[in-house]
């Protein structure tokens, strides 16, 4: 008789990236509310923030006024040293207790931002993460894909330094990014076609958990 694998000795992380605009912030509280009825322990989070230190840099990284130029390579310090806290406070605490985390953006937005964005060699952003996280990584990457001026378009009311004072080109390496990254683990990686309404984004990132249920069985829809 088969012995039944033992399981998982913490919950899974998964996170939601995409360029500006591609709804992330809006399926956050639908995927995890999907996930809630099912009667499953659900943290929700989001970078830069989700802890007093982190609030206090998100201000820094994101408000549009006052004007202060960043360098990429301060971005990325900045991103790490708000994320280093949040993993410390937040992702390790509800993981190490069986919770499922959802986080809105992680080490991949940095990777894709300040790495293909600002053009600081990716080795050296990826090593920074590493650092930072100190070697946590997501189980699964739900990746919201849409066209860089769709996005922008969609966040004209919300515009924060990374719409106001980068030029198309910028996002443009951003999304390409993204979408190498997800070629480059597709294990790892799930693509959206952010697109499409709502409801239809919120079905396929569902479907996109079943393939976690081999270790978390409870993610099977």
């Amino acid at each position: 008789m088969d012995t039944p694998s033992p399981a998982p000795a913490r919950g899974p992380f998964i996170t939601l990236e995409g360029p500006d605009g591609s709804g992330k912030s809006s399926l956050l509280p639908r995927l995890a509310a999907l996930l809630r009825e099912r009667g499953l322990d659900v943290v929700t989070t989001r970078e830069p923030g989700s802890t007093p230190l982190g609030e206090r840099i998100r201000s820094i990284l994101l408000d549009t006024e006052p004007r202060i130029d960043h360098t990429g390579r301060a971005d990325a310090l900045l991103f790490a040293a708000a994320r280093t806290q949040h993993v410390h406070e937040v992702i390790r605490p509800a993981l190490a207790r069986g919770a499922i985390v959802l986080c809105d953006r992680y080490a991949d937005s940095s990777m894709a931002y300040q790495g293909a964005g600002s053009q600081i060699p990716l080795d050296e952003v990826r090593t920074l993460q590493q650092f930072a996280t100190g070697g946590l990584w997501p189980d699964l990457t739900i990746l919201l894909d849409l066209p860089v001026e769709a996005g922008l378009a969609r966040k004209r009311d919300e515009v924060t330094r990374f719409e106001a004072y980068h030029d198309l080109a910028y996002h443009e390496r951003v999304r390409a990014a993204f979408l190498a990254f997800a070629a480059a683990e597709p294990a790892r990686y799930a693509v959206v076609d952010a697109t499409r309404n709502p409801d239809a984004v919120l079905a396929a990132s569902a479907t996109a958990l079943d393939r976690l249920a081999d270790r978390w069985p409870a993610l099977r829809g």
